[in-house]
């Protein structure tokens, strides 16, 4: 009898399974919402709490604050796993998703920077780090809740509902953006309307508790408790049971830091990617990115169901192995179809930047440093999306087009100026700096694209929950699986829009952060073919 269907315990029946999945992927959608709301939203959220002359200093910091959530995450998987392996699988996340609710719906009540100054970036990193020991504890949960109670030929199928969760969250925070967006007016919505999705967590919270109080505790940790195998000391004991600490390696660098970096490109480098650089119309590129997400939710269960027959190995080497030869010509094609004019003025119009200690400190304002003169103008070309060329040169020198462009004194005394003037400047040579709204065949290739990244990343991702439910043994399982994903999900992924930017501020090439992706990555797949079980599906015990 495999550990699913433990000494005295009832099979649950298909209905009963059936509303585990709903329940467990419906809180797991509404908690990855209340998430991703900030990142979605992350522009006005910079204008409300960090405001800034700096448009990239500005946008750094949202991303910093988006970071420091994900960094408490680890913190949260070693709560709540430990809670989660002394207490149930049930009432753990219960906690999690109302105390995810409850922080996301302050960050909607916060009054903005310009009412009550420093105090209210630092609530909004209060509320931030009260997610991300929320989240630590969400995911382990709803994906062991899942597992413990399939059937072993039907457990990547039926976890993989918890995958696609995750991007229903994402989709169902762009989809609330869009609704508020057609029925606040546009100043009303960057005022005070962008708080609305904020606070429609209180209701998402309601929904998901009344969903999640209707379910029982996994059959596992019953059989468990009742015959007292429960683990004395969950956390210490992840790491001294025999072979777990080679398990939490390959979980957090084969599987975590492969399937993370992956989707948080897709996704969120995406959507600022086409939003930022590319200067793409905001909602159209909403609407994109919903009608992705959207579509590539069925991947993640696909691949699942797939994983049940071929193993859960062979998906994520495939595509961590496409992912990297794939990764920087989908960015390459999307850049193309946003914006042509930008890339074909660049080509035709080759803009040179000259002079002494030529390089850029995007956190110069933050720290009271004073950016050198070619620095600001680097700083402003980054901000525009235009890429540069810096050479050696005795004395600061602007030319687009082999043409010197003058840089009066004003322009390194006023960002508004500065920018205004050098964006006049390329206008003159073909530069478009209005918003775009490519022709449909365009839209189509870009979400084509979009799809493409979607399958990559269901690829790494749709297999993971049964993965790594398989990998640990059950009276650690919580603790075991969630300290390695949330720390891989929390540095690896929660830190790549910030790394991804600070590269990008520091390089001047919009696709330049995506070498971070590649990297972890190259990294990972190695760690994978050597260390995830090859071979059919199998329980812990079977594995050991």
């Amino acid at each position: 009898m495999n550990e699913s269907q433990p000494p005295g315990m009832r099979e649950p029946t298909e209905t009963e399974i059936r509303l585990v999945i709903a329940a467990s992927s419906a809180g797991t959608v509404f908690e990855w919402y209340d998430f991703f709301i900030y990142g979605t939203l992350a522009g006005l959220i910079g204008a409300a709490f960090f405001p800034s002359g700096n448009e990239t200093l500005q946008l750094l910091l949202v991303w910093a604050g988006f970071a420091v959530g994900f960094g408490f995450r680890p913190l949260g998987a070693i709560l709540f796993g430990f809670l989660g392996d002394k207490w149930g699988r049930k009432y753990t996340f219960l906690v999690t998703v109302t105390l995810m609710g409850i922080a996301t719906a302050g960050v909607g009540m916060i009054p903005s920077a310009a009412s009550i100054g420093i105090a209210a970036p630092i609530i909004v990193i209060g509320f931030r780090i009260l997610q991300g020991l929320a989240l630590g504890g969400e995911y382990g949960g709803a994906a062991i809740y899942v597992a413990e109670h399939a059937p072993p030929e039907k457990r990547g199928f039926y976890t993989s509902f918890i995958q696609a969760s995750v991007v229903g969250g994402f989709v169902l925070s762009i989809a609330v953006v869009l609704a508020c967006r057609l029925v606040i007016p546009a100043d009303d919505f960057a005022d005070w309307g962008w708080r609305v999705p904020f606070l429609l967590s209180i209701v998402l919270l309601g929904i998901s508790l009344w969903m999640r109080l209707k379910l029982n505790e996994s059959p596992v940790f019953q059989a468990m408790k009742a015959e007292g195998r429960t683990a004395a000391n969950p956390f210490a004991e992840s790491f001294s049971y025999p072979g777990n600490k080679k398990r939490i390696f390959v979980a957090l660098f084969g599987i975590t830091g492969v399937l993370t970096t992956i989707w948080y490109t897709a996704f969120f480098s995406g959507l600022s990617f086409l939003r930022g650089p590319m200067r793409m119309e905001e909602g159209l590129v909403e609407v994109i990115l919903f009608a992705a997400g959207m579509i590539a939710m069925s991947f993640y269960i696909f691949v699942g169901r797939w994983s049940d027959r071929v193993g859960r190995k062979k998906p994520i080497v495939i595509g961590a192995l496409l992912t990297l030869g794939l990764l920087f010509p989908i960015f390459w094609g999307m850049g193309q179809l946003a914006n042509p004019g930008l890339a074909a003025a660049a080509k035709a119009s080759p803009v040179v930047v000259s002079g002494p200690e030529c390089t850029t400190d995007p956190f110069a304002e933050l720290f009271d440093r004073e950016q050198t003169d070619c620095g600001k103008v680097l700083e402003t070309l980054t901000a525009s999306g235009v890429r540069y060329t810096v050479e050696p040169g005795s004395s600061l020198s602007l030319t687009v087009a082999g043409q010197p462009i003058a840089t009066p004194p004003r322009w390194f005394e006023d960002p508004v100026a500065r920018r205004e003037g050098i964006i006049a400047a390329l206008e003159g040579h073909g530069f478009d700096f209005s918003r775009q709204s490519p022709p449909l065949l365009n839209v189509l290739g870009i979400l084509g694209l979009l799809l493409a990244l979607g399958g990559l990343s269901a690829l790494t991702y749709g297999s993971v929950a049964a993965l790594l439910a398989e990998m640990f043994p059950p009276q650690i399982r919580y603790s075991s699986m969630s300290i390695p994903y949330h720390i891989g999900a929390g540095y690896l992924g929660g830190f790549l829009p910030l790394i991804a930017g600070i590269i990008v501020a520091r390089t001047g090439d919009v696709y330049a952060g995506l070498w971070y992706t590649w990297a972890v990555v190259a990294f990972g797949v190695i760690v994978a073919w050597w260390g995830i079980p090859g071979g059919p599906p199998k329980d812990f015990e079977a594995d050991g």
